[in-house]
């Protein structure tokens, strides 16, 4: 009996040691692996009300209050000022943000190959250097003939949020604007080899990269104008007329999807090649490629967005993943003065939902 006791009492001891053991913290107890130099780093956009609030203290800590410590901006005006730059840079940081892309633009004369694009040129090498040596380590870009954003439409999706459908169908027939004209790829694709052969050695030398986003919508023609970003095999030319990690992507796996392609692949590609200099994190439901499409919930679409995060991860991929174009909420509708970018879209609350769902897949895809 005394024998049999003392062995429960052992038994006892041993499974409480065992559950302390278990339940309490300690050096080897598993943690979630949190954002550091060699992993992917969400972001989100700083500009306006719609994204942070206004840019001030409270701002600031609205996205910091997300877990987000690294920011995207819209550039000023060309050429950019270095000290105008620097005080931004500075500013942000004393609110425990890093600054980590920056887009440039107001150069249409580059786009379109008119007189005067030399010195547009010009102010846009000046800002490459300017943000190299501020610590932008990339400078974002457009190089749409036309975004045929007219296209876009408000459509309700669960519970009555805010989803935002594209139909080529409502505008393919739209004529083109007097002040853009019309424009064929061959035109598009001179006036862009002109412009990467004048900035990406810039760049290069400043130690900055070239993230351009591919045309979204991706139509086949936008008011009479086609687009050199509107198919896959577009984004692979645009990478090989300089070859340089400098001239690279914003690759976004929604509009991969809107294209027909699979997400997974394309991001592998560029991966591989090092050309995805900047992430935008969506999804969408497509019913006709590059003519119609649905963004939706990060969760519902047609895209498996773990296993574009798993072959970001697995392609050691470090710069800034954006999950943008938050759909819209009532919680988002009821703040007075809230208004998105885009039909159906959503703002803040929105974003809390969106960076949330990507933290999740980011911290997952790290763990296995």
């Amino acid at each position: 009996m005394n024998a049999l006791l003392s062995r429960r009492s052992l038994l006892k001891t041993a499974g409480a040691t065992a559950l302390l053991s278990t339940t309490s913290p300690g050096r080897d107890m598993p943690v979630l692996r949190q954002e550091d130099t060699e992993t992917p780093k969400l972001c989100l956009d700083i500009n306006g009300k719609v994204e942070a609030g206004h840019l001030d203290e409270a701002g600031m800590r609205r996205v910091k209050q997300l877990g987000v410590n690294h920011v995207a901006a819209g550039g000023p005006e060309i050429p950019w000022d270095e000290s105008q730059i620097r005080t931004l840079v500075d500013f942000l940081k004393s609110g425990g943000l890093t600054l980590g892309n920056l887009m440039i633009s107001g150069f249409t004369n580059t786009l379109y190959g008119r007189p005067g694009r030399d010195a547009e040129i010009q102010k846009i090498q000046h800002s490459i250097q300017v943000a190299g040596a501020v610590g932008v380590p990339v400078v974002e870009y457009n190089f749409y003939a036309h975004r045929l954003v007219e296209g876009y439409y408000a459509q309700p999706g669960r519970a009555g949020a805010g989803m935002t459908t594209f139909d080529y169908s409502r505008v393919k027939n739209l004529p083109p604007l007097p002040e853009e004209g019309t424009h064929n790829l061959e035109e598009m694709w001179k006036n862009i080899t002109y412009f990467l052969k004048a900035v990406v050695p810039v760049a290069e030398q400043s130690g900055v990269r070239l993230a351009l986003h591919p045309n979204d919508p991706p139509a086949p023609l936008s008011r009479g104008s086609e687009q050199i970003m509107g198919t896959l095999a577009g984004w692979k030319r645009l990478i090989e007329i300089v070859p340089s990690k400098s001239n690279g992507i914003t690759y976004d796996c929604g509009v991969t999807r809107e294209l027909g392609e699979d997400p997974v692949e394309v991001c592998r590609y560029f991966g591989s090649r090092d050309r995805i200099n900047h992430v935008h994190f969506r999804n969408v439901r497509v019913e006709i490629p590059r003519e119609k499409y649905t963004e939706v919930f990060l969760d519902e679409g047609q895209v498996d967005m773990f296993a574009v995060m798993k072959e970001l991860v697995h392609q050691k991929y470090p710069r800034l993943i954006y999950p943008e174009h938050p759909r819209g909420l009532d919680a988002d509708r009821d703040i007075t003065g809230v208004k998105s970018h885009y039909p159906g879209g959503g703002s803040y609350i929105g974003y809390a939902y969106n960076i949330a769902y990507t933290r999740a897949m980011l911290q997952a895809a790290l763990s296995s």
